[in-house]
């Protein structure tokens, strides 16, 4: 577990691999490949010339079976009991499938029954321990030993004596085993490595077995190599002979056992069935709430989340929270800098985290809450240097709903004006800064739009009069949008049930927030507040409740933001990157890919519309430009030094050099998209063959390699030449439409962009001035062009004279009051020019838009500007 907290492979991200997997090297010899095509060798009885091991010095024996990993020894693995020998030149004992007691299986089983086949076992018992064995090996080099979902489908065996092939035919394949690298079954072989052999026959049907085993789990078998041992001696007694002694060769065998993956893409960007015509596995069904956390540095989220997640209580020093932390300083410091995720699964009033038997990983949790909810925490950065993951939690990742987290032990009183964020490498100061920030949260979240629950955490830590205070500053924020906060509070005693939803608690959050809500029919009308302590267990209960029964929005469409005859560039799919991994492509991955290359890069977000299946053939960009100074131009995406804020100030070193370089505009750079194959794809860490809209996942790709012939599809994209594929977060994964196909139509790289705003405040944003966008995934550096302000109209404020009743004079405009002119200035619109720096980006069409300036020490960096995308330039 100490290994898991530095590097954040079990709980940090929504795609976690091990990038060092067991590898199926040959035990043959030592890191040998098993890939080889098999060669012969002379049989000792027979002199036949039959398949065998290329080496030329050939063991004699092999080591012992390792515990773990895909490597596995079996002396045979036959469904009826092995026939009695008189001799055996490779063992001293030879009665049946016994051992000697030289070569006794030492290890511990791994299954509870006989792997020997009897009279008191079934050959369907055999068979389903063997195949239950066999997934287990396969799995064993997963790069994240992926705990298959599903129960195993074996084939009936027919209980007479009977061809068998007609089982070999691989299946499905067993969700899980998309990444394996495969197994290899040493055959013949004992546990300590001792090679005792079969007879041909022998081997014939275990080979069978083997076959029918792979082919349940929707993989196939392939020999590797066979190697003769010694020979053998019986007696036979069959109705075919009178006692005739028999002699034959012993043979042992390498089979390698690899995954056959269900479909791969064609030239045409058509499907196809990959070795065999098994349906497509489809996409989780299983309901999503995407929750972002926000609030100050010390609010607790992250311990509040560790509390929800693993079931625990705190013990008042964090103890919650240390395997959310994704980096060393993290721990170190007890300052979250990065965005983190949980997965909290609910079904009736269980709940399903890791404090529950037998959940240890995501897929686990899918499993178990299959026919319920699903609740995707993101945990971010609340300390001021790091606001840049706060605005990706609220913007990046579209949140269905945000936690606004807000300790009870500190002062409530805002410092108007001046704000107490001075200071250097410590924590704002006690009090002040701290609800300066969580207000700076609740401002955005408000001008955001975002349904919104807030967290009083450490409430049995806050002083009465100081929270009251505090509880009525949020109350008046919220009451003034026109939204009504409703204060809850449990009588549960949550620290003596952290596995279930209380009832009273349930029909809390039904009665004072659900039913409003759908009384109203909007999430905005009602801000549920709700007390708690991830200590003493307070409220718990209720969060649990709140995260069971909240309201999640439609499935989101390419329509949801303009109509699509207002947008005809928009694709079929649309897939917002956040994380870029470099991964390998696993075995049998690589098999089912054109592509010469073995890397296959990983990029993590959410689908925004849409459906994404493997095999789809997809654009992956835009791509920077391949200019030495491309990367300078760039606000850099790490937190500025010292006690600086995440935005960086005008007069910062950073934007220095952007104003005193000749800054390049995106408008002079072309679009660049590169073609791909989808060959993985995770569902909140579960294998799935589809994603849909609105989920959440990581996608693997391979790039398809540039050749010189075009096709009908490669017209739609732009073709520029591209010296390395380099993702970055903000980019985008997307499936042309028919349309687009149809006409011709490329897909848009945006330059510059014109955005409307309804408020005054962005007058006061200077031309040729530079700020930070934030659209979707992608922060980009823009330059203020231009700010109009759009006069409303009005003409429905002009009326008749009494004179113009006759005809005699004409429309008079009446003096407008005060209050009428002020309502003017409400509702005034604004629109602003920005254009690109330095690289193009995807940017929809009538989504949302963030403007922020440089911050400074007066500022909590999070005022912005909120506005909605009206024009996009090319």
């Amino acid at each position: 577990m100490q290994a898991i907290v530095w590097s954040g492979l079990k709980m940090a991200s929504i795609f976690t691999f091990d990038h060092d997997p067991p590898r199926v090297n040959s035990p043959w010899q030592s890191g040998q490949d098993s890939g080889k095509r098999p060669h012969t060798e002379r049989s000792e009885t027979s002199g036949a010339i039959v398949e065998s091991d290329p080496l030329p010095d050939s063991p004699k024996r092999l080591e012992a079976e390792p515990q773990d990993g895909p490597i596995e020894y079996k002396l045979h693995l036959l469904l009826r009991p092995r026939r009695t020998y008189n001799k055996m030149s490779t063992t001293l004992k030879v009665s049946g499938s016994q051992q000697s007691g030289s070569i006794r299986e030492a290890k511990q089983p791994r299954q509870p029954s006989n792997p020997l086949a009897s009279s008191s076992q079934t050959r369907q018992n055999r068979l389903h321990h063997l195949t239950t064995q066999l997934l287990w090996r396969l799995q064993q080099s997963s790069p994240y030993h992926t705990t298959a979902r599903g129960d195993l489908v074996l084939p009936k065996l027919p209980e007479e004596i009977a061809d068998l092939t007609a089982l070999e035919k691989p299946g499905k394949l067993l969700p899980g085993l998309e990444e394996s690298n495969g197994a290899l079954y040493e055959i013949g072989v004992a546990d300590d490595g001792t090679f005792v052999g079969l007879t041909k026959d022998e081997m014939d049907e275990s080979m069978t077995t083997l076959k029918i085993m792979a082919a349940s789990l929707g993989c196939t078998v392939e020999v590797q190599r066979m190697k003769a041992v010694g020979t053998c001696e019986w007696l036979d007694i069959t109705a075919e002979s009178t006692g005739e002694v028999r002699v034959a060769d012993l043979w042992v065998a390498e089979a390698l056992i690899m995954p056959v993956l269900n479909a791969q893409s064609n030239t045409d960007g058509q499907q196809t069935s990959q070795l065999n015509c098994t349906p497509k596995r489809g996409a989780s069904i299983t309901e999503q709430l995407r929750v972002s956390l926000i609030g100050p540095t010390t609010s607790g989220k992250t311990t509040l989340l560790g509390t929800l997640s693993n079931g625990i209580l705190d013990n008042g020093r964090g103890s919650s929270r240390i395997n959310l932390l994704r980096h060393r300083h993290e721990v170190a410091s007890g300052r979250t800098s990065s965005i983190a995720q949980e997965l909290i699964g609910y079904e009736g009033r269980r709940i399903y985290n890791y404090n529950v038997d037998n959940i240890n990983e995501w897929p686990d949790i899918h499993d178990r809450a299959e026919n319920g909810r699903l609740a995707f925490l993101l945990d971010s950065a609340g300390h001021p240097r790091y606001q840049r993951t706060t605005l990706r939690a609220l913007i990046g990742w579209a949140p269905h709903w945000a936690f606004l987290c807000i300790p009870a032990n500190e002062d409530g009183i805002i410092a108007h004006g001046v704000h107490s964020l001075s200071g250097i490498e410590g924590s704002p100061g006690v009090g002040v800064a701290s609800m300066d920030l969580a207000m700076g949260h609740l401002d955005l979240c408000l001008k955001l739009a975002i349904p919104l629950a807030i967290l009083i955490t450490k409430s049995d830590l806050g002083q009465r009069t100081l929270l009251k205070d505090k509880l009525n500053i949020v109350f008046t924020k919220i009451k003034a949008v026109g939204r009504t906060p409703k204060l809850l509070a449990s009588t549960t005693r949550d620290e003596d049930n952290l596995t279930e939803v209380p009832d009273n608690d349930l029909q809390k959050i039904r009665d004072e927030v659900i039913n409003p809500i759908v009384e109203i029919g909007d999430p905005l009308s009602v801000v549920p507040i709700i007390l708690t302590s991830a200590v003493k267990g307070i409220g718990i209960g209720l969060t649990h409740a709140l995260l069971r029964s909240l309201p999640v929005p439609p499935t989101p469409t390419a329509r949801d933001f303009v109509p699509l005859a207002l947008n005809p560039e928009q694709p079929a799919a649309l897939f917002h990157i956040d994380e870029v991994f470099e991964m390998s492509l696993s075995r049998a991955q690589t098999a089912s890919t054109s592509g010469s290359s073995e890397s296959a890069p990983v990029v993590t977000g959410y689908l925004r519309f849409g459906k994404l299946s493997i095999g789809d053939r997809v654009v992956l960009g835009p791509f920077l430009v391949d200019d030495e100074d491309a990367d300078a131009l760039v606000p850099n995406d790490h937190p500025s030094p010292g006690y600086g804020l995440s935005i960086p100030h005008p007069s910062s070193a950073e934007f220095a050099r952007l104003s005193s370089r000749h800054t390049l505009s995106a408008s002079k750079i072309q679009g660049e998209w590169r073609h791909a194959t989808i060959v993985n794809i995770r569902d909140l860490r579960l294998p799935v063959q589809t994603i849909e809209a609105g989920q959440a996942g990581s996608i693997q790709v391979v790039f398809e390699e540039s050749n010189g012939d075009t096709s009908d599809i490669d017209t739609i994209f732009e073709k520029p030449g591209i010296s390395s594929v380099r993702l970055r977060k903000g980019q985008v994964l997307a499936v042309p439409s028919q349309h687009m196909i149809d006409t011709g139509l490329s897909l848009q790289a945006a330059s510059s962009l014109t955005a409307s705003f309804r408020t005054s405040d962005v007058e006061s944003l200077a031309v040729n001035s530079l700020v930070n966008a934030y659209v979707g995934m992608a922060r980009a550096a823009v330059r203020v062009l231009r700010v109009t302000r759009q006069r409303p109209d009005l003409s429905s404020r002009k009326v008749l004279t009494e004179g113009d009743v006759f005809g005699i004079n004409d429309y008079i405009e009446l003096e407008r009051t005060k209050s009428e002119a002020d309502l003017d200035e409400y509702h005034s619109e604004y629109h602003v020019s920005l254009e690109l720096l330095s690289s193009r980006e995807w940017i929809e069409l009538g989504s949302r838009i963030v403007l922020v300036e440089g911050g400074s020490k007066e500022k909590s960096g999070l005022e912005g500007y909120v506005g909605k995308v009206i024009e996009i330039g090319e």
